[in-house]
């Protein structure tokens, strides 16, 4: 227990946000208590971990994995809990009276999370706030001669109704005129899952908020440039920007929801005819939380900081458009990707990638993980990924 100062629970995942919440609150003067469920995480091996506790896996139990959040809560020097994954975000609304006897929760109800994490009652509410959405039906509805369309779990986490295990359905994308068969997808994803038209990109945006109750505390926005794949996944390069009518749909979305907490709101701007479209919300902190810290907006510390009942002074905390930051051992699997056309579409030209790769080092030689002051997550990230890299390459020989 952490005696001489506040405490927040981080949860020890396998991405890069769990190291920026914990170098982030750390600078703040609270010590970060990692919630560790198994998996390797790059933030067990950072020097600013207060402890580490270990707690069990939401996907093989997620009443197990709240019970411990809310015993964590409990203690007298632990002041909040950050979600940085879907089943944060779950556990944490789920137990969300329970959570306040002890602590000031950060986060949604447990209605107001599932109208997040539907991606059909989302975007009904979009819908009437005339914020552009991909048109969607259910799949058992979709008409069978349309062009590329993506299929995509309703529910971004899909929980067993006896609170055990929990997963994450993949999303498909699927060519003209092919077609899964409905009934195994639906067996699948434990429901009934949403078909949308494929919506042609100029662009993968990022509009990121703390809110209280329905008022921003701080936003921030960016662009994806680079991601795992040439044909998408989490993004590993992104660029600072700042635009009126993306600012204006997230913000009118996340206060119509009332929400309270982080978010991330995803749009894809339409090649078709400029238009923001909205993807999804995600009810939580994100991958490229590090991003906003270099920009100059920390959330994990505003998010401490609201938690003790804090809000910034002089409004919004503003940021430098333009900032990018790297996830460098992402960089190089996604020119790995490219190498080996691993992915929907012809690969860009590789010569063109390793410069654009080395040109934006050299304009922002801002990271995720590489830190000269904290270094062993950069190299606990790093002999991770060369492994899961050697499996593959393994895996293509003996084919």
């Amino acid at each position: 227990m952490t005696a001489d100062r506040p405490a927040a629970v981080v949860p020890a995942i396998g991405t890069q946000s769990s190291v920026v919440a914990v170098r982030s609150l750390a600078r703040a003067g609270v010590a970060p208590v990692l919630a560790s469920d198994g998996q390797r995480s790059p933030a067990l091996s950072s020097k600013h971990r207060a402890e580490a506790v270990d707690v069990p896996d939401p996907t093989e139990s997620m009443r197990g994995y709240a019970d411990a959040l809310v015993d964590l809560a409990a203690r007298d020097d632990v002041t909040t809990v950050l979600p940085l994954r879907e089943a944060d975000a779950y556990a944490l609304a789920s137990r969300r009276e329970e959570l306040s006897t002890h602590l000031d929760p950060v986060w949604p109800d447990f209605d107001t999370l599932r109208s997040a994490q539907d991606r059909r009652a989302l975007f009904s509410i979009a819908e009437g706030l005339d914020i552009p959405v991909p048109r969607t039906r259910p799949l058992t509805d979709w008409p069978d001669d349309d062009g590329p369309l993506v299929v995509k779990p309703r529910y971004t986490i899909v929980v067993d109704e006896d609170g055990g295990g929990s997963h994450e359905p993949d999303v498909r994308l699927l060519d003209a005129g092919e077609r899964p068969p409905v009934q195994s997808v639906v067996d699948e994803m434990g429901h009934v899952p949403v078909t949308q038209e494929f919506v042609p990109s100029d662009g993968e945006y990022g509009f990121f908020a703390l809110m209280d109750r329905g008022e921003p505390v701080a936003t921030f926005q960016h662009r994806r440039i680079r991601s795992f794949t040439y044909s998408g996944g989490a993004s590993v390069y992104r660029e600072a920007v700042d635009g009126a009518e993306l600012r204006e749909h997230g913000t009118a979305l996340l206060s119509a929801l009332d929400w309270h907490g982080p978010a991330m709101v995803e749009f894809r701007r339409d090649a078709r005819d400029g238009s923001f479209r909205l993807m999804e919300i995600n009810p939580r902190f994100w991958g490229s939380l590090a991003l906003p810290v270099h920009a100059g907006v920390d959330f994990p510390r505003h998010y401490a900081a609201l938690a003790a009942g804090q809000r910034p002074e002089g409004g919004l905390p503003e940021y430098r458009v333009g900032v990018g930051s790297h996830l460098l051992s992402g960089e190089f699997a996604y020119l790995y990707n490219v190498l080996r056309a691993d992915g929907h579409g012809d690969p860009p030209p590789i010569g063109r990638e390793v410069a654009a790769l080395a040109t934006s080092l050299y304009r922002n030689p801002n990271f995720d993980l590489l830190s000269l002051d904290d270094p062993l997550p950069f190299v606990a990230d790093g002999i991770g990924m060369a492994a899961t890299l050697g499996s593959r390459v393994v895996d293509a020989v003996r084919r």
